[in-house]
């Protein structure tokens, strides 16, 4: 974990502040427009992380890798799309927000690779996670997001510290798993397959809708079930070709 020079775990830590700014454009334009609306912007992230890791780490992609990584994005794009739902409230200030957000994840994951094929994996998860927590402490020295916070911690601790930490433990793996996938495979296919964290959000939905509905509601129109059902479709095609 130490043994590292300053420039490396100055860079690693980057990584991590980057990961977070991300999130923080992220919930900034989810305070602007609806999900469905925010959503789609994300996959602008595959796009970014091709270029760089394209021009940075030389990575190249077969056709058929491309087609596959395509063919999830648009799926991808597919299930986020929600006509009809707002559309002419569309604000520029909200697609600055995300392409800045996708352009920050795509960076953060091109210098976590960077780092983790020549460093190993675990120091350049711990030096991550130390620019993850540089960011938080950050965001509670302004004393608007601090106030905010111990309100929200006044107000109900329990649940407030209940729900986190199980939403972070389950965050917390998925993001493990996500930067393990950057050693076995193109930053731009990885970011690709995690695009569809979307679809999988409107399948839980629907579960969700059939067997606990006091939990979620999520439509069940035919429009809808055959606009999802395409969408699926186009990631698994997506990811044959991508694992073929």
């Amino acid at each position: 974990m130490f043994h590292l020079d300053l420039r490396s775990t100055t860079l690693m830590t980057l990584s991590g502040l980057l990961y977070m700014g991300g999130l923080f454009f992220y919930l900034q334009a989810l305070q602007r427009e609806e999900a469905s609306v925010v959503a789609p912007f994300f996959q602008a992230s595959p796009l970014f992380g091709y270029i760089l890791a394209y021009v940075v780490l030389g990575e190249r992609l077969t056709p058929i890798q491309m087609l596959g990584g395509g063919l999830i994005v648009a799926g991808a794009l597919l299930v986020s799309l929600r006509p009809g739902m707002n559309g002419s409230k569309f604000r520029a200030r909200t697609a600055i927000l995300m392409l800045v957000c996708a352009l920050a994840m795509a960076l953060s994951s091109l210098i976590f690779k960077a780092f983790a094929v020549r460093d190993q994996f675990w120091p350049t998860t711990f030096w991550m996670f130390v620019g993850e927590a540089i960011f938080g402490a950050g965001l509670l020295t302004a004393s608007s997001f601090r106030r905010q916070f111990a309100d929200l911690l006044r107000s109900n601790p329990g649940a407030l510290l209940t729900i986190n930490a199980a939403n972070e433990l389950i965050n917390l793996g998925g993001a493990l798993g996500n930067r393990y996938a950057l050693l076995l495979a193109p930053l731009s296919l990885v970011q690709a397959v995690g695009s569809t964290t979307t679809l999988f959000v409107f399948l839980f939905g629907i579960v969700l809708t059939l067997l606990l509905p006091q939990f979620g509601r999520e439509s069940l129109s035919t429009h809808e079930l055959v606009q999802k059902g395409a969408a699926a479709l186009l990631v698994a095609v997506g990811v044959a070709c991508i694992s073929g």
